[in-house]
């Protein structure tokens, strides 16, 4: 009972560490009963000391590195379950009403319309033509569509404040510098918008400076759905398939199932 007692006291590694010293010392006992030479095996047993702290260093640097590969890919995985849930809450229709703002959304659309078929070298290619281009988005004050494309945002993202204020507060978004950007974007964004009491009537060098912060984010949520879709693609074939329903890019999209889909 005591013996029971004491080894629910020890830690796991102290009861893995006596149990390979006893392993140890039956060996060499059963070694010395059957060859009778203790010289010899004293001698390869100072060997086997002498070159014990680069075995011992080779294990560590292995064990290490698969342990720091599997605490990566753990992060990631949940990394990318939060960037999920942004898009599923905020990131698709903001992309969605931004787009409509795009002056060459049309070549957008073209080169955003993901589907199944898409390989590595497809997404890459996007990402390539997203990181080169610069959008510009036609929004002014003389423009009765992109003053209620401000008004509206400004409510939408408003409403959505709590919600990026939470992704913000998670640590594990300094591992995504992408990600941990974007929500940087669009949280200014949603800062310059609310301390605008009245978008109507604001000069013009102020709606200018609303359409630069636009832009920022505009561009980074691009890239983000772009690599966030990939991911999708090659993890999870039931949420890619909802997400290509729902491509904001695409102007024939629809989350109903079609037969030609």
């Amino acid at each position: 009972m005591k013996t029971m007692k004491i080894m629910k006291r020890l830690g796991w590694r102290t009861e893995i560490a006596i149990l390979l010293i006893l392993s140890a010392v039956i060996l060499y006992l059963i070694q010395f009963f059957i060859f009778h030479e203790p010289r010899t095996e004293l001698f390869y047993l100072g060997i086997d000391l002498a070159f014990l702290p680069i075995e011992v260093l080779l294990v560590v640097l292995v064990i290490e590195t698969a342990i720091t590969r599997r605490e990566k890919s753990v992060l990631l995985e949940k990394l990318n379950m939060v960037i999920g849930v942004f898009f599923s809450d905020v990131g698709t229709e903001l992309l969605s009403e931004i787009s409509k703002f795009d002056s060459k959304s049309k070549n957008i659309n073209e080169t955003l319309i993901i589907n199944s078929n898409w390989a590595d070298l497809d997404f890459q290619k996007a990402k390539d033509d997203i990181t080169k281009r610069k959008y510009h988005l036609e929004i002014n004050g003389n423009d009765p569509d992109s003053i209620i494309f401000l008004e509206e945002t400004k409510n939408y993202l408003m409403g959505k404040r709590r919600f990026l204020l939470a992704l913000l507060e998670n640590p594990n978004l300094l591992e995504h510098e992408t990600f941990t950007d974007l929500l940087r974007a669009v949280f200014h964004l949603t800062e310059e918008l609310e301390k605008r009491k009245d978008i109507k009537h604001l000069p013009k060098a102020d709606y200018d400076h609303l359409k630069f912060d636009t832009e920022r984010a505009y561009n980074i949520l691009i890239y983000q759905w772009v690599e966030y879709m990939e991911h999708l693609m090659n993890n999870y074939p039931y949420l890619f398939s909802l997400a290509m329903r729902t491509n904001p890019f695409d102007p024939h999209a629809t989350v109903e199932i079609q037969d030609s889909y």
